[in-house]
């Protein structure tokens, strides 16, 4: 994997992916902490709080420089207005695979962001990171993230039952992958 010495900004049709800044914490606390974004997603608390922002966006340029995670904000172009974010975490250089993921605010779903933000950063991946693999998984009963991953080119690869105790109960994770053929 080549190392990277500026974090990168992506760029498509509609969106900008670009560094979180600690400026960014108190939108990311608002978007994140809607009940609906932590209830289908595996790592964001709830109640989000804007020092767990401060945190998580303390930490991304670490794990950048240590070439494990690139982590992004997702800005709508039309309107300069963040509305969530997306990364690759867990990059094994040796085994040439890192894993997707991705939430958007409330506001913006059903509207093709994650589906636009997640081909881009898995077309970044094979492109510039020269990955092998991109996986993601999701909570079963998240069918709207499992759609996402199928129209972004990854495939149902299968069911990992009562893997996730969450909140008081056992969750089905649903896997996926896709492998550069490039």
């Amino acid at each position: 994997m080549p190392e990277i010495k500026v974090y990168p900004e992506i760029e498509s049709e509609r969106l900008i992916l670009r560094v979180p800044l600690i400026k960014d914490a108190p939108r990311i606390t608002d978007l994140a902490g809607e009940f609906e974004i932590a209830d289908t997603t595996l790592l964001i608390p709830h109640p989000y709080r804007l020092a767990d922002a401060e945190d998580w966006i303390q930490s991304i340029r670490p794990h950048w420089q240590d070439g494990k995670s690139l982590q992004f904000v997702i800005i709508l172009k039309s309107e300069s207005i963040l509305i969530g974010s997306i990364g690759l975490k867990d990059i094994d250089p040796v085994h040439q695979h890192g894993e997707l993921g991705y939430w958007i605010g409330k506001q913006w779903w059903n509207k093709g962001f994650a589906t636009e933000a997640g081909r881009s950063v898995i077309k970044y991946a094979f492109q510039e990171l020269h990955l092998h693999r991109v996986h993601a998984h999701h909570l079963a009963r998240n069918k709207a993230s499992g759609s996402v991953l199928k129209k972004i080119g990854m495939h149902h690869e299968g069911t990992l039952r009562e893997h996730i105790y969450k909140w008081g109960r056992f969750e089905d994770i649903e896997m996926y992958g896709v492998i550069n053929s490039g």
